[in-house]
């Protein structure tokens, strides 16, 4: 049976946007047992999914920063006898990244990804063996479906299934019905106004659904605690591991979310979510697929709480 090695580094919403390539493999291959190489902090979700037999942490991230350690040199001469240490059938490259392209070079097997025209740093399609023409307008998972189906002579057709599934009972005693408000992410232009938060906050509590505020730094906490204080019934819950926050996200009756990983991960998990669009294009990075996805909003035009509440009415 063919071994198969997928090479998606990162972020949290990129790893996601490939989980569906991973299932058309499955399903196209039946019996392909499946790799993939991801940054550490990424594995937990790698490992929700049915069909992939080994998550590969690498840790290019952290070594960037510790780039002269003797002690760095050693984990990553590690990682790549680890990686050799099997020989593939086909090795796909969806990052389409140089630092991407490096990791499938360490790699044994022949190479894809995509081509000049097609990769986010054209350079990295001088490092395969096989470059294949997808073109950027689409959206990323089907781009990265698309590479996998040209990778290995199939077509990209099916429905969108992400395969993962997050097990185990939430990391919350919540009463009843929740929501998950993500209301997180790195980049300022993104954020949705505190004050639109709270608003929808309240019509979900209205319904008897309580909101629930994860968060993953110091200023987020305060963020999501600056929102609860007026949200009647609005829980934050103490820092939560990726794999808690899946679990957490599975179980919730809805999920609202800027555009950030997380917001991804929820409609990977077949939760009904709307994502909030204030400083980035949906139309090549929205929510896509799952159970009940919905976008709103655009670059410079952040929608109205009333918007919001209405669409996620919508969902519910």
């Amino acid at each position: 049976m063919p071994r198969i090695l997928l090479v998606k580094t990162s972020s949290l919403g990129d790893v996601v946007h490939n989980c569906p390539a991973a299932s058309d493999v499955a399903r196209r291959l039946p019996g392909a047992t499946i790799d993939w190489v991801v940054e550490e902090a990424f594995a937990e979700v790698v490992r929700l999914h049915s069909a992939v037999a080994r998550a590969i942490p690498v840790a290019i991230r952290r070594w960037r920063r510790t780039l002269f350690l003797p002690a760095t040199w050693s984990e990553i001469a590690a990682f790549a006898c680890a990686l050799r240490a099997v020989r593939y059938d086909c090795v796909i490259d969806a990052q389409g990244l140089l630092k991407s392209a490096f990791v499938a070079r360490l790699a044994r097997g022949p190479r894809h990804g995509f081509d000049r025209a097609s990769a986010r740093e054209p350079l990295a399609a001088r490092f395969y063996d096989a470059v294949h023409a997808v073109s950027p307008a689409l959206h990323a998972v089907e781009r990265n479906r698309r590479l996998a189906a040209c990778a290995l002579g199939y077509a990209a057709d099916g429905a969108c299934d992400y395969g993962l599934v997050a097990s185990g009972e939430p990391p919350l005693a919540a009463a009843g019905p929740y929501a998950v408000l993500l209301t997180m992410t790195s980049r300022a232009d993104k954020l949705w106004p505190e004050e639109r938060w709270r608003a929808l906050g309240r019509a979900l509590a209205a319904r008897g659904i309580a909101p629930v505020l994860p968060w993953g730094s110091e200023r987020e906490r305060a963020r999501a605690e600056r929102i609860a204080t007026a949200v009647p019934g609005a829980i934050v819950p103490p820092r939560l591991a990726l794999s808690a926050l899946a679990q957490l996200i599975a179980r919730a009756r809805c999920a609202v979310g800027v555009d950030t990983g997380l917001t991804h991960l929820a409609v990977a998990l077949g939760v009904p979510t709307l994502g909030l669009y204030c400083g980035s294009d949906p139309a090549r990075t929205g929510l896509y697929g799952g159970r009940g996805a919905q976008n709103l909003g655009a670059p410079g035009a952040a929608p109205e709480a009333r918007e919001a509440i209405a669409a996620l009415e919508a969902l519910l």
